[in-house]
């Protein structure tokens, strides 16, 4: 092919599938599709023979499924992966999560038994996590060591609301930056963690779930009047937005208002309301993401007192948000994903020496 559009493997167990799909990217005009295959293993071998910029990869197929497929291809030839997902159980939920966690940039769902009806959704939405893979990082995309999944032990301050707090923004690439970020927390951590990572409804249950079980902090799926309390993380629900109430005591408060720069959740309205609450006590992080969701906020954030950390390019998968947040905003520490978590400990350390 003589064109200098990106080049994608469609890999689906499903003729009728592929053929789809093939279309769809086609039809675009801004890729060119340079093969197809039918399971796992016939996907790895076409990687390797066609080298893709980009793999769309189904998570159910025989022989060799999603999952196993796209390890294989992170660990030997990291690109950018887009998962295809039917996503309508909590294990597919779960699979998908996963699979952004072993490092796929984005996922759609596929096309159900409607499959005209679901047409002009799925198509938008392809070609949108297209072109975020596109944009990403093939550095950052390597596969993280699986981490251990420690015994669940009781936070310092279990039930008591917090005197500090930390709100993260996180957008494509985000699931998997999450397990670094979250899981380094200590169970000493004397604040909350407030978390905005854009994903639709349903699937933050299942990240929050996982989360919860790799490292010392209790994570929750935020719900509406939720108390807040030190040493807890609590994961904006898909699809709402999400603020800190104050009060006696801070609680969640989540609302159905229209999306911000596209995306409910979005994290300015988290950030603006951290900002209020514990002023000069609260640490803002901006990670991997398009757009610029997170800047404003992070503004906020330094400008009633608090630090603002954000990640650096070379660790993001897309270097959109930091970036943003970086030129709008400022920032006191520009780190490495596998900082992240050691700079907001650090500030936090000094913020309580002046509580």
């Amino acid at each position: 092919m003589s064109s200098d559009r990106p080049t994608v493997l469609v890999v689906d167990d499903s003729a009728l599938m592929r053929q789809i799909i093939r279309e769809l990217i086609e039809e675009s005009g801004e890729f060119d599709v340079v093969g197809t295959a039918r399971n796992g293993h016939e996907a790895l071998e076409r990687v390797h023979a066609l080298d893709p910029d980009i793999v769309t990869l189904d998570i159910e197929m025989p022989e060799l499924d999603g999952l196993q497929a796209l390890g294989y291809i992170m660990s030997e030839t990291p690109r950018p992966v887009v998962m295809l997902s039917a996503a309508e159980t909590v294990d597919g939920q779960d699979a998908t999560v996963r699979a952004l966690e072993l490092g796929a940039v984005d996922f759609v769902r596929k096309p159900s038994g409607a499959i005209s009806l679901d047409l002009p959704v799925i198509a938008e939405r392809l070609r949108q996590a297209l072109r975020a893979a596109g944009e990403a990082n093939p550095r950052a995309l390597g596969m993280i060591a699986p981490r251990r999944e420690p015994p669940k032990r009781a936070s310092l301050r279990l039930g008591q609301p917090p005197l500090r707090a930390v709100a993260i923004a996180a957008s494509t690439g985000g699931p998997r930056a999450l397990t670094v970020v979250v899981p380094a927390l200590p169970r000493t951590l004397d604040a909350a963690v407030f978390v905005v990572q854009h994903m639709p409804a349903g699937f933050t249950r299942s990240l929050a779930n996982r989360l919860d079980h790799m490292g010392p902090l209790p994570v929750h799926e935020a719900e509406q009047g939720q108390a807040v309390e030190a040493g807890h993380v609590y994961l904006a629900p898909g699809g709402r937005h999400m603020r800190v109430r104050d009060g006696a005591a801070p609680s969640i408060e989540l609302d159905d208002t229209p999306p911000l720069w596209g995306v409910r959740p979005s994290a300015d309205p988290l950030f603006a309301s951290v900002a209020r609450v514990f002023g000069a006590r609260a640490v803002g992080v901006v990670l991997t993401g398009m757009g610029r969701d997170g800047a404003d906020g992070l503004r906020a954030i330094r400008a009633a007192g608090g630090r603002g950390v954000v990640q650096d390019r070379e660790t993001s998968t897309i270097y959109g948000m930091p970036q943003a947040a970086l030129q709008l905003a400022g920032a006191d520490r520009v780190a490495p994903l596998a900082g992240v978590a050691p700079a907001v400990v650090e500030y936090l350390a000094a913020m309580s020496e002046h509580v």
